[in-house]
């Protein structure tokens, strides 16, 4: 009996197994993967290979110039949650069709007459394939999934605000966003929020003041609902509230809210907090606050671990741990930060920011600031996508605001605003700064004065600054190269500076 053989030759006088055409068929295949319709043609099916073709020229080139013509459009649409589920949909019909294309050129181009043993693994790889073209796809409609429920989940709004979707910002010039950085944890009880930042934004130009406020403010002047609890100043839990003594931080006031949920009735528990610290620093400084952010600093890190980290300028040696009460040294640090320029993780990241024990609180809300500026800064869009996941997942357990959903899209395009070129002014609500501030019993009227100079200042036209000297230059280029500077504490007038002076 004469031995099987293969490539084309007959088998025992019967008709020959096409083992070349099989590897042409896939080789095909694996092209119309790639470009749609040259196993068509090669099949002399041209209509149906030009088309198909043709439209992954239409899709190609759409989605290339839509990318670079619509970029700002683009950037609002994904913060939509109907429009997140057109892309959702999208990107799964054409993975559909993705792979049904890949099976169809096989089918079009595979030789007759295959063993029943070739036909099952060819048409095995050929799955496999089409699979392996899917993936991407279905991974990218997953992550358009989960920024869509991470969205809903954070900017679910309180149910108080309406919105004026078409218009946001008419009869509005400014939007006040309080920023607070809350320090809970299993060693404390309630939130703390030791970070407090109004950030006033003109909703034309993006020209930003943040106004800082200490946490260590006390005694300050309640609004009027607050003051059958605090007839003379907020003193917190004071046994005389006339002497507190060392009661009644602002950084307290957020466990107040939820303790008494009659000052503020309306809001659920975790929302009463955040309008009542709202309120308090809205009536201290004379502004209507409009949304609030509150970010947990505990979890502050698992966001910037999610970007790669941030790379800051350490002016001095600062502490990691540790505790000082009264000038006494009660906790030992567990480590410390270096000067100098240095890449630094999220736990890192966050005794940058909220380390004090080297200097005083309002270093360390210079810090702060400095440390938005580089995150915003140096955030890498590439890492953003790749590290997706974990952002999301840390988003939603770090951050929550009142902030509705239907106002990202204008939100979207004044960030957009206020990147390209708008001035952030910086005032830190600071003593040594602000003449006739005082950080215990501050005064009304001194707080608002310093907060309306500081935005009306941030609305003039930009004057030229004097050129520096030129040695003067290249220290600033050499302490600089590669990462936000460490916080200047000179300051313009009223207390005011621009960020890009203060953090370089």
């Amino acid at each position: 009996m004469a031995s099987r053989q293969y490539g084309g030759r007959a088998v025992n006088g019967r008709e020959p197994i096409p083992v070349a055409g099989l590897w042409r068929a896939l080789g095909l295949t694996v092209a119309s993967a790639v470009v749609w319709g040259i196993a068509h043609i090669w099949a002399g099916r041209r209509a149906v290979g030009f088309t198909l073709m043709g439209l992954l020229a239409v899709l190609v080139f759409g989605t290339v110039t839509a990318a670079l013509a619509f970029q700002e459009k683009l950037k609002q649409m994904v913060v939509q949650d109907t429009w997140l589920n057109v892309i959702i949909a999208g990107i799964l019909i054409l993975a559909v069709a993705w792979a049904v294309i890949v099976i169809r050129s096989f089918q079009v181009v595979r030789p007759p007459g295959l063993p029943t043993a070739m036909r099952i693994t060819s048409g095995t790889l050929v799955v496999i394939m089409a699979l392996m073209v899917c993936t991407p796809l279905v991974y990218a409609a997953n992550a358009t999934y989960v920024l869509r429920d991470t969205l809903s989940s954070i900017f679910a709004g309180d149910g108080n605000t309406a919105v004026n979707a078409s218009d946001p910002w008419k009869n509005k010039p400014r939007i006040n966003v309080l920023l607070l950085g809350g320090d809970g944890g299993a060693d404390r009880t309630g939130i703390r929020t030791d970070s407090m930042t109004v950030a006033s934004i003109d909703t034309k130009t993006g020209n930003t003041v943040l106004l800082s406020l200490p946490r260590s403010l006390q005694k300050f002047p309640v609004p009027p609902k607050m003051q059958k609890l605090w007839p003379y100043g907020y003193t917190g839990d004071a046994p005389n509230p006339q002497h507190p003594g060392g009661e009644g931080l602002l950084n307290e006031l957020y466990i107040q809210g939820e303790r008494h949920p009659e000052l503020e009735p309306g809001y659920k528990k975790g929302q009463r907090g955040p309008h009542l610290v709202e309120d308090a620093i809205g009536y201290l400084t004379g502004l209507k606050i409009d949304y609030y952010v509150l970010v947990n600093l505990n979890g502050f890190k698992d966001i910037v671990n999610a970007i790669g980290g941030v790379t800051v300028h350490v002016e001095k040696r600062l502490p990691i741990g540790g505790e000082i009460v009264n000038g006494v040294q009660t906790k030992q640090p567990t480590g410390y930060l270096p000067a100098g320029t240095h890449h630094l993780n999220g736990t890192q990241a966050l005794w940058y920011g909220r380390s004090r024990d080297a200097d005083d609180d309002f270093h360390r809300m210079d810090r702060q600031k400095c440390l938005m500026k580089d995150i915003a800064d140096q955030a890498d869009p590439q890492k953003v996508v790749t590290h997706f996941q974990k952002l999301a997942k840390a988003a939603k357990s770090t951050i929550s605001t009142n902030i509705p959903v239907a106002l990202l899209p204008a939100l979207v395009k004044l960030s957009g605003t206020v990147k390209k070129g708008a001035d952030i002014q910086s005032m830190p609500y600071n003593p040594g700064k602000i003449p006739g501030f005082h950080v215990y019993e501050p005064s009304l009227r001194v707080m608002r004065a310093a907060a309306a100079k500081a935005i009306a200042n941030s609305t003039k036209p930009a004057t030229a600054t004097p050129a520096s000297s030129p040695s003067a230059s290249t220290s600033a280029k050499t302490r600089h190269t590669g990462a936000g500077a460490s916080p200047s504490h000179k300051s313009s007038s009223g207390g005011a500076t621009s960020l890009k002076n203060a953090c370089g």
